[in-house]
């Protein structure tokens, strides 16, 4: 019998300013019908994790997005990593030099295929807001300041120069979901 393998799927676009609405209990039945086993929602901005013997992320990234499509009507991006990768990740506190605060915000972002770009590190904006500290094959490492500017376009300059098939998350949610992860084991 194939070995249970778990992944985290992270959602792009959606459940953002009332638009492309997608329901977690819904999502949650959807995965079910795809035989992937116990999945499990971490608030509404689309981050799921769940088990299954298919040990391929592109393969699962394509047919969630294919059946997210035909249940909601809308093209739902799916990012997929398996929970090691994520649990790593945290491990590797490439945030340690930031100083943090209330003002401070941390993301990962997450590339659907292989990236490197030639920005030289550490990059930061014209206005010294968002500073994008590191990257490796497929994550993007950042942060933002909100003592420089509340405006940034931080996604914008994410999307310039990683492109568009990228998702970004806060590292609050990043480790609610190992938070999650452990409790599962």
């Amino acid at each position: 019998m194939a070995q249970l393998i778990t992944y985290v799927a992270f959602l792009r676009g959606i459940n953002v300013g009332g638009h492309k609405k997608v329901p977690m209990a819904e999502l949650k039945t959807v995965l079910q019908k795809m035989n992937l086993q116990q999945p499990v929602t971490l608030l509404n901005s689309g981050n799921v994790i769940f088990d299954t013997t298919e040990d391929s992320s592109s393969t699962l990234e394509r047919e969630i997005s294919e059946a997210l499509k035909n249940q909601f009507g809308f093209p739902v991006p799916t990012i997929i990593r398996k929970a090691e990768t994520i649990q790593q990740l945290v491990k590797k506190n490439v945030f340690q030099s930031v100083l943090e605060s209330e003002n401070t915000r941390l993301y990962i972002s997450f590339l659907s295929e292989p990236h490197q770009s030639e920005i030289n590190y550490p990059y930061k904006s014209e206005d010294q807001s968002f500073t994008i500290l590191s990257e490796d094959e497929q994550h993007v490492f950042s942060f933002l300041d909100l003592t420089k500017s509340k405006t940034v376009k931080a996604m914008k300059i994410l999307e310039q120069h990683y492109g568009k098939n990228i998702t970004t998350r806060n590292l609050n949610t990043i480790h609610r979901i190992v938070k999650k992860l452990a409790e599962r084991d």
